[in-house]
């Protein structure tokens, strides 16, 4: 019982539950989409740029304010206003009157998410026993991105903007992340958010940071995969409802069992990388991720549309591995925070920022379809990068690293 009730065990929940809320709050768009494009009149462009303006503002902040909390060990601080800022920033989304004031409350909103995942991800690193590091960073991407993004967002509000409209669902989505915020007050310990980097503070220490083999090769492997989500969330909905002709009741269910699929991936393959290593992990995740586009696309009124999505979304449980651990295992303990923040801030910046512009653009001028095969390129491009990773099984780093 005790066990069940340690400090690491209510850190992950909480940095779980903190990573859900930050997820229920930035895929709110994408499930709103067919609701708010129709009222402010949005075409694929204008939706891709909105969501690649988040992106790029999350990029900016997970790497420079990470970095310069990390280096003046104000973590606690920052993740604090940051959780703040972005619930605050939900209720904006739902005040938006066109695509400008809905592109800066996205925009503010990017800016202020950017820390926190790094940041949740380095608590957790720090307090989690080494056998349990994936399983633990593993919980808060299917907490957050699956059980919270995937699953309970799109179920809650499409069932809100159906009987009350998008601009109350987007008030209440950013309630819990005040909450949440004032429990992380109380509850995080100085030890758990004290900076490892303080003492040995390097700057943003880009070049440092880059000489290490799995950060340039896990960089251009995060790209992709963050690529391969991207290219595909901003614009799925719409594609179900619209190209595919799905009521709005079925694209929620289809969406629901997708977050499903990643709930499950999101927990096997970071835990199954503890046991079998990071690469081999990989490998059948991405590999998964190349059929998916094809059983979106080819699939569509068949019997096995719905499993043949299931399966093959799994890739997505990548994304903790490439985000958090790779990174992490890959330097020293003084550039971790920075590390990951590093990594993840180019991903959004190539897979969220400049993939869901050029998918969207691609679908509006060549086909509806085209953001599926930019998906699909992305796939078999990670392949080949994860074949340059250096495997780390699981191990802290090693001096090895540096290549």
């Amino acid at each position: 019982m005790k066990k069940i009730f340690s400090y690491e065990n209510g850190i992950v929940t909480l940095m779980a539950l903190t990573f859900g809320v930050l997820f229920f709050d930035r895929l709110a768009l994408n499930y709103l989409v067919p609701f708010v494009a129709k009222d402010l009149n949005l075409n694929n462009t204008q939706i891709g740029l909105l969501a690649g303006i988040l992106s790029l503002a999350w990029a900016f902040s997970s790497y420079y304010t990470t970095a310069w909390s990390e280096s003046k060990n104000k973590n606690k601080i920052t993740f604090l206003i940051a959780i703040v800022i972005f619930s605050v920033c939900s209720f904006g989304s739902g005040m938006a009157i066109g695509f400008g004031t809905l592109f800066v409350a996205r925009l503010i909103m990017g800016l202020a998410e950017g820390p926190v995942i790094p940041l949740a991800q380095v608590f957790v690193e720090r307090e989690s026993t080494p056998s349990r590091l994936g399983l633990n960073v593993g919980i808060l991407q299917a907490v957050g991105g699956a059980l919270f993004g995937s699953i309970l967002a799109p179920v809650i509000l499409i069932q809100i903007a159906e009987n009350m409209g998008w601009r109350t669902a987007f008030y209440v989505a950013g309630v819990p992340g005040l909450l949440l915020g004032l429990i992380a007050v109380f509850y995080l310990k100085k030890s758990t958010t004290e900076s490892r980097g303080a003492k040995k503070d390097t700057g943003f220490a880009l070049k440092e940071i880059w000489a290490y083999k799995n950060i340039k090769w896990g960089t251009a492997l995060a790209c992709c995969v963050f690529g391969w989500w991207f290219a595909t969330i901003p614009f799925i909905t719409k594609y179900f409802t619209d190209v595919q002709g799905m009521a709005a009741n079925d694209m929620q269910k289809t969406m629901g069992l997708l977050g499903v699929a990643m709930l499950i991936s999101s927990l096997f393959f970071p835990g199954i990388s503890d046991k079998i290593g990071r690469k081999k992990a990989l490998y059948i995740a991405v590999i998964l991720g190349i059929f998916y586009p094809f059983a979106v696309y080819y699939l569509n009124g068949s019997d096995i549309h719905l499993p043949a999505m299931f399966f093959s979304y799994a890739m997505v449980g990548a994304i903790p591995l490439v985000a958090a651990i790779v990174p992490s295992e890959a330097v020293p303990n003084h550039l971790k925070a920075k590390a990951i923040g590093f990594v993840t801030a180019v991903a959004e910046i190539i897979g969220g920022v400049i993939v869901p512009a050029i998918s969207g653009a691609l679908s509006d001028i060549v086909h509806e379809s085209a953001f599926l095969w930019v998906a699909a390129v992305l796939a078999v491009l990670a392949l080949f990068f994860l074949s340059k990773l250096e495997e780390t099984k699981g191990k802290v780093f090693t001096e090895n690293a540096v290549g």
